[in-house]
C-alpha cells in the first residue's frame, strides 16, 4: 500500500494529539513510584487525557490476537518489551518501567512512549535506558527526504551491537496519525539504503526496542499482550512520531525535549 502524505489541516491536528501524548507522559511522571500499580498509572492517564478531550487508541484494541487490549496505556516493567497490560503489579524500587500511549484527538492518533526509573536503579538498567535514548535519536537523523527508510534500522542496530546489546526485530514502528497503526513499517534492524525513500508528509513513529540480553520475545498466555525477552533479560525503549518536513522533519511527540 502507497504511504500517505497528509495535508496541512491533518499535520496540524495529529500535532495536537502528539503533543497531548508528550503531556500525558510528562503528567504520569509524579506518579512513578514504589508501591504505585500499573492499573493505577492506567487510571491516571485515562482521566488526563478525558480531561483534554481524548480517547485512548488502545484500549478495546484488538490486533491480531482473540482479546481485545484492556489499557489505556501500556505498562512495560523490566523484562517486558512492550504491549504490557496495566494490572495490579505494584512498581518496585529499582525496576524500570515503559509506558506507551497513544491518545486520539479530533479523530487524530499521537504516539510516544518513554522509560521511568522507580526509585533506585542499578548502572545496567541505566546503561541500557542511555543507549536505547541514543538509538532513538540516531534514527530521527536519518529522518529527511530522499533518505531510505532501511537507514534508521541500520543506523540504530548498527550502535546498538556495537555497545553489546540486541535489536528487537518482532515489533517495528509504523505510519500513524490518521489511524493507529498505518504504513509503512519502520524496522529497527535493515541494511543501509534499503526500503522507500522519505517525503514531506510523511508521518510514522521510530520506537526501538533494545535488550541487554537476546533480541526474541514470547508473549504471555495469561492476557495474549504482554511480550516479554526470551531469557528473562531487561529491555528498554522510546518512541516518537516523526513528520518529514522540506527540510528534514519534526518529532512531533518531542515537547520537553526529555529525550
Amino acid at each position: 500500500m502507497a504511504i500517505k502524505i497528509k495535508n496541512e489541516k491533518q499535520i496540524e491536528g495529529i500535532r495536537k494529539s502528539s503533543q497531548l501524548a508528550a503531556a500525558c507522559l510528562k503528567h504520569l511522571e509524579q506518579f512513578v513510584k514504589p508501591g504505585v500499580t500499573t492499573k493505577e498509572l492506567d487510571t491516571i492517564a485515562l482521566e488526563f487525557m478525558k480531561e483534554h478531550g481524548a480517547t485512548s487508541a488502545t484500549f478495546g484494541y484488538k490486533g491480531h490476537g482473540p482479546i481485545p487490549f484492556s489499557g489505556h496505556i501500556c505498562t512495560s516493567v523490566n523484562d517486558v518489551i512492550c504491549h504490557g497490560v496495566p494490572n495490579e503489579y505494584e512498581l518496585k524500587d529499582g525496576d524500570i518501567l515503559n509506558v506507551d500511549v497513544t491518545p486520539i484527538l479530533d479523530g487524530y492518533f499521537g504516539d510516544t512512549c518513554r522509560m521511568y526509573e522507580v526509585g533506585n536503579v542499578s548502572q545496567e538498567s541505566k546503561d541500557l535506558i542511555e543507549v536505547t535514548r541514543e538509538c532513538l535519536q540516531l534514527g530521527i537523523k536519518e529522518c529527511y527526504p530522499g533518505n531510505r527508510f532501511g537507514n534508521i534500522g541500520y543506523a540504530i542496530s548498527e550502535y546498538a551491537e556495537s555497545k553489546g546489546y540486541s535489536v528487537v526485530y518482532e515489533f517495528c514502528g509504523h505510519g500513524v496519525g490518521l489511524q493507529f497503526h498505518e504504513d509503512p513499517e519502520v524496522s529497527h534492524i535493515a541494511r543501509k539504503n534499503t526500503g522507500k525513500r522519505m517525503r514531506p508528509g510523511m508521518i510514522f513513529t521510530i520506537e526501538p526496542m533494545i535488550n541487554t540480553g537476546k533480541a526474541r520475545m514470547k508473549v504471555d498466555k495469561s492476557d495474549g499482550w504482554t511480550a516479554r525477552t526470551i531469557d528473562g533479560g531487561l529491555s528498554a525503549q522510546f518512541e516518537h512520531t516523526i513528520l518529514i518536513t522540506e527540510d528534514g522533519c519534526e518529532a512531533l511527540t518531542d515537547v520537553y525535549g526529555d529525550f
